[in-house]
């Protein structure tokens, strides 16, 4: 904005809207401007949070709000703690968690060392390696349904060629053994790109100095990776744990399109049966209470596993 136009704006300003916006402070101006934006905060995130708690202590449901709503108190938490099912809920998300975050720890940190080596096409192939996490993963999960097709589906016959088996013989998503590893399959495929990113900062972070005064102490190159490299990425490698985790906790989408939580029930993770109860159920109450839960579970684990990346910073 030119000096006129601010000069026309200052003469169009109401001389006691001028007065007072000289009177005020920088620190007056400041929250002028950062107010709206701390009010819509609020009532985006705080109050539903609030009205979340006080609803899990109800027996309100959404599809009947006419109905009179009852104070249940802890009943609804002692319910989903109590309820088996749910805890075989829990344990095929902590199945999901594990595996896909080992498996996109070791290769996304594998890709990483190998592409900080520098060789030729370099940037190329990390473009192609980052293409999957730039997907929709609706796009990603009917991608791969097609893939896991035991007729026509490329990802059976690519494995019968290596075992030597009918590609018809086995299904992915239909198979109750293998259809917690197809998802794992596919999240690791898709959110391995985002680690190896967060790991190759890590290795491009450590100055070329270290390794040098290492090679003057005729340290081996193994030395070198496991004394030099793995503890000075090892914060990164957390940082990107702790992303992943957040994210694959919650993990609902993708799932969806891939199984749908089936067969039976061997894939249904804690987002999948949360969305159940709240909008097929319409257990609102009950609902509220288990997302509460859940929410305390991420949290806790998120703040111990913080101050054990802070520890590992302060060495």
């Amino acid at each position: 904005m030119t000096d006129t136009a601010i000069d026309k704006i200052a003469q169009r300003t109401p001389a006691r809207v001028a007065r007072k916006a000289r009177g005020l402070s920088d620190r007056a101006i400041a929250w002028l401007f950062v107010g709206p934006t701390i009010f819509l905060l609020l009532a985006i995130n705080i109050f539903p949070l609030i009205w979340t708690v006080y609803l899990s202590f109800t027996n309100f449901r959404a599809n009947r709000p006419n109905r009179e709503v009852e104070w249940v108190g802890l009943r609804n938490y002692e319910r989903i703690l109590t309820d088996s099912d749910i805890w075989l809920n829990m344990q095929a998300t902590a199945h999901f968690l594990f595996w896909t975050i080992f498996f996109q720890v070791l290769i996304g940190f594998a890709l990483a060392y190998l592409i900080n080596k520098k060789f030729r096409g370099n940037d190329l192939w990390t473009t192609i390696i980052v293409l999957p996490m730039m997907l929709s993963p609706a796009v990603v999960g009917n991608f791969w349904t097609f893939l896991y097709q035991p007729q026509i589906g490329l990802f059976n016959y690519i494995v019968a060629f290596f075992i030597g088996a009918d590609p018809s013989s086995f299904e992915m998503i239909g198979s109750v053994t293998l259809a917690p590893w197809a998802i794992v399959i596919v999240d690791t495929w898709m959110w391995t790109p985002f680690v190896m990113l967060i790991c190759l900062a890590g290795l491009r972070s450590i100055p070329d100095y270290i390794y040098e005064a290492a090679e003057i102490d005729r340290a081996s190159k193994w030395r070198q990776f496991w004394t030099i490299t793995v503890p000075m990425v090892l914060p990164f490698l957390m940082l990107a744990v702790l992303f992943r985790g957040i994210e694959n906790f919650k993990m609902f989408d993708l799932v969806v399109q891939l199984t749908g939580g089936g067969p039976g029930s061997i894939t249904e993770l804690a987002s999948i049966n949360l969305k159940r109860e709240a909008f097929e159920k319409w257990r609102t109450g009950y609902s509220s209470a288990y997302a509460i839960i859940l929410f305390v579970t991420v949290f806790g684990l998120a703040s111990i596993y913080v101050k054990a990346l802070n520890k590992v910073k302060e060495r």
